[in-house]
């Protein structure tokens, strides 16, 4: 029979303590480029703990008390924006709500839980004189927009990183490898003129001829963790009047690219392939992944975690080291309606933390 594991009283206390924040956290509103009330909630908890930090327009970060620029540094990050609240809400998504072993409100699940947990996970090992790495936390801004005052801002601003947990809603199982993104906007271009007569140049058959081509492509390297590279038209526009052949026919390509490529090559061989003018609006959101043999991997593997590929982006996608997609809460509940996240996640998602963190500290 396994063993019992028994959260200590300080873990315990520090679930509390998460608990607390987050619903303080859910109280105010975060949305993205609008985080300087959550920051200042979040200040306010370090300055509460004695915890020194910096603050970088809306982003937050901390270093542990004995950091020793020798040695390695984890980063632990998470952000506190939110997505604005869709239609379908039929509670106060700024009231947090506990109701049936459920905490309810915007922000919840993605990410305040994991936000929350690993500030939590930060402050137990906040005074350890004796650590193999340095830890540095970073709450930041801007996320769920992919923007550029967030986390991509205070990079430059922190240490170097050596290897990164980023949380966000993966039930605590460790997504190791995360498909970066392109949006891709092609023109196709021809000659306007009479619908009525033999004339012009249809630029609209020009993009049928780009967009069958990229239903078909299929990138021949395949990623052991995230599967092939994934092409979405999702955006057509053209033409003026009925009869008039339109001269310019846009369409936008959502690309989700594997760790087996970099976004240039996509670039590339789009360009080459297709007749329609190739514009990435930009290539910084790449993939990224982490060894399996990575020490924190193995340590979460060994409390019987499994390892997966995730399709969708996080701030994983700005860092230049390892990184470990890892944290409390389901994706499935992310953006949605009367959004929760169930009190127990909170607990489990600090405990599981600083389980895994034992084991390499």
């Amino acid at each position: 029979m396994a063993e019992l594991n028994v959260p200590t009283l300080s873990q315990t206390a520090l679930s509390a303590d998460a608990l607390a924040l987050l619903k303080r956290l859910i109280s105010t509103p975060s949305f993205s480029r609008e985080e300087d009330r959550t920051a200042e909630i979040i200040e306010a908890f370090f300055q509460e703990k004695q915890i020194p930090f910096d603050r970088l327009k809306n982003n937050i970060w901390a270093k542990n008390r004995y950091f020793d620029p020798e040695k390695l540094t984890l980063l632990l990050n998470s952000h506190h924006d939110t997505v604005k609240p869709n239609k379908s809400w039929t509670l106060d998504p700024f009231e947090p709500i506990e109701h049936d072993d459920k905490l309810f409100g915007l922000g919840s699940n993605d990410a305040g839980g994991c936000l929350v947990s690993l500030i939590a996970t930060f402050v137990f090992f906040y005074d350890r004189p004796d650590m193999a790495y340095n830890i540095v936390m970073a709450a930041s801004a801007e996320e769920e927009i992919s923007g550029r005052d967030g986390l991509e801002l205070l990079l430059p601003e922190l240490p170097p990183i050596s290897f990164a947990i980023v949380g966000e809603p993966t039930e605590m199982q460790l997504a190791i490898a995360e498909k970066g993104l392109l949006v891709i906007d092609c023109t196709a271009h021809g000659v306007s003129g009479h619908a009525a007569r033999d004339e012009g140049e249809n630029a609209i058959y020009k993009a049928i001829r780009d967009i069958n081509w990229l239903t078909t492509y299929q990138f021949p390297k395949v990623s052991p963790t995230l599967g092939p590279v994934k092409l979405s038209v999702t955006i057509i526009n053209a033409g003026t009047q009925h009869n008039v052949v339109p001269d310019a026919c846009t369409f936008t390509i959502d690309v989700r690219v594997t760790e087996q490529y970099t976004l240039e090559e996509i670039v590339e061989t789009l360009r080459t392939n297709l007749q329609s003018e190739v514009k990435p609006r930009s290539i910084r959101l790449k993939p990224s992944s982490i060894p399996v043999d990575h020490p924190i991997v193995q340590a979460g593997l060994a409390l019987g975690r499994h390892t997966y590929g995730s399709p969708t982006t996080s701030d994983q996608a700005v860092l230049n080291c390892p990184s470990l997609k890892c944290g409390p809460g389901h994706s499935s509940r992310s953006h949605s309606a009367d959004e929760f996240i169930y009190l127990r996640e909170i607990s489990e998602g600090v405990e599981g933390y600083i389980q895994m963190l034992e084991q390499i500290l």
